[in-house]
């Protein structure tokens, strides 16, 4: 037996934390090589492969890994906080960034659409608003810790307290993403961000007054949009574009066009993305059409960001899609265990509102694809291409399983001081093993 010890089996029996969240995260990732497998000549740069492409992705998975690792062994959850309390002003720098155009040899803000949401520092891109996402997820579980554990004393008032560290980081936050052109990506992020506070303060009057700056910082927005008529926070107009009913739609406006014209071409661009995600879950049926046989694919240069989950429909049909949103679910339910178990507030809140992350986003792409909401850029999680989205996720999940070797824990002692569901006596037992013993014998004589 001892020469089992080091067996591959034995290394994923000994793994700690919950042994569910590790399936999920590694089928995630599996399917998101398989994506880019499948995904078109787009991608690739002059003189790339298709593997090339792969031999990438499998170079951000491996860092990403790498990520995931070092947090899992990451066993004193005192410098997770540590580094949570960065969490907004790391945002806050980078949105900053992105709010003021910074153009230098070593920063420089990208503009695409009229929305800028991509830093290039030396070289890297970097997308900020999936950085901020997880960031001020743990910033809010570090901040209810830290007034719980009375370190925001110094400040006296209770309220300035919460003003300067809970109220202000989630009204700055969500302002600079919207002035960023990033409206959708606001409303998400600042709706996370008050879902953590709300499951992890026990003061619900932390959650109402969020709700309250949230809703009047968007109609304050709002407001400076119609007043400059669209000189400012012009992204508005794409969101009433959406959502006012009586002007035709996109499709109905590229049918009465003329063909040939220049709104023709510019409309056909609009409706194209959409309208091949619906044909790609159309076509995909029950079993899909296998992988990398995709055809909408060549309609969609480039698929595989936010509406990568069609394409998984279109090629592994129904039955991968569903099993895609069971992923998802399942870790929200075993995200919910870890809370229950875990003893620590911070980890309590930290997963709460990393798990809600992952799988809001999740199901906002989903009803995206299924054309049942508005396009709001939400990519999914650990899926679809994307190097610093994958990256921040996996920290994210890295995170998760270090908080769930806590919880792990509680539980196995749990089980430990439980006593049998049923206790047999030492006379019950041996009339068991006589029975046992002649109804062998029978066998034998038989």
């Amino acid at each position: 037996m001892s020469g089992k010890k080091g067996t591959f089996w034995n290394f994923i029996d000994n793994l700690e934390g919950d042994k569910v969240v590790w399936i999920i995260t590694v089928l995630l990732i599996l399917f998101s090589i398989v994506v880019i497998f499948s995904s078109t000549s787009q991608l690739l740069r002059p003189g790339q492969t298709r593997l090339d492409l792969v031999k990438e992705q499998m170079a951000v998975v491996a860092i990403g890994l790498g990520l995931i690792l070092v947090c899992y062994n990451i066993k004193n959850i005192e410098i997770f906080k540590t580094l949570s309390a960065c969490g907004f002003p790391l945002s806050l720098v980078l949105l900053l960034c992105l709010v003021f155009k910074v153009d230098n040899p070593l920063i420089h803000a990208q503009t695409i659409n009229s929305a800028t949401r991509t830093l290039s520092i030396a070289g890297l891109q970097i997308h900020v608003f999936e950085v901020t996402k997880v960031a001020m997820v743990a910033y809010m579980a570090w901040a209810l810790t830290a007034r719980k554990e009375h370190k925001l004393d110094f400040i006296k008032n209770p309220f300035l307290r919460n003003l300067l560290f809970i109220y202000l980081p989630f009204v700055l936050t969500c302002i600079c993403v919207i002035w960023c052109g990033g409206t959708s990506s606001a409303i998400f992020i600042g709706g996370i961000m008050f879902l953590t506070v709300a499951i992890g303060s026990p003061k619900k009057i932390d959650a109402a007054i969020l709700f309250l700056m949230g809703v009047t910082g968007l109609g304050l927005a709002f407001g400076i949009f119609l007043i400059s008529d669209g000189k400012y926070f012009d992204r508005f107009e794409t969101v009433l574009s959406r959502l006012d009913g009586e002007k035709a739609s996109d499709e109905e406006k590229f049918l009465a066009s003329k063909e040939g014209s220049v709104e023709y071409y510019a409309l056909l661009d609009e409706i194209r993305q959409m309208n091949s995600a619906k044909i790609a879950i159309h076509q995909g049926g029950f079993l899909g059409k296998g992988p990398g046989q995709s055809t909408q694919r060549y309609v969609v240069p480039i698929y595989s960001e936010d509406y990568v989950y069609s394409f998984i429909i279109e090629e592994y049909g129904l039955l991968g899609g569903i099993m895609v949103l069971l992923l998802y679910v399942s870790l929200l339910a075993r995200g919910s265990i870890i809370v229950r178990n875990c003893d620590d507030y911070y980890g309590k809140v930290v997963v709460a509102g990393l798990c809600l992350l992952i799988t809001g986003q999740a199901f906002m792409h989903m009803i995206i694809n299924s054309d049942i909401g508005f396009l709001t850029g939400q990519t999914l999680p650990m899926i679809s291409h994307g190097n610093s989205a994958f990256l921040c996720f996996s920290l994210a999940f890295g995170i998760i399983l270090s908080v769930s070797r806590i919880a792990s824990r509680k539980i196995a002692n749990e089980q430990k001081k439980e006593g049998p569901l049923i206790s047999i006596s030492e006379e019950v037992a041996d009339e068991l093993n006589n029975l046992d013993q002649f109804e062998s014998e029978q066998q034998d004589g038989i």
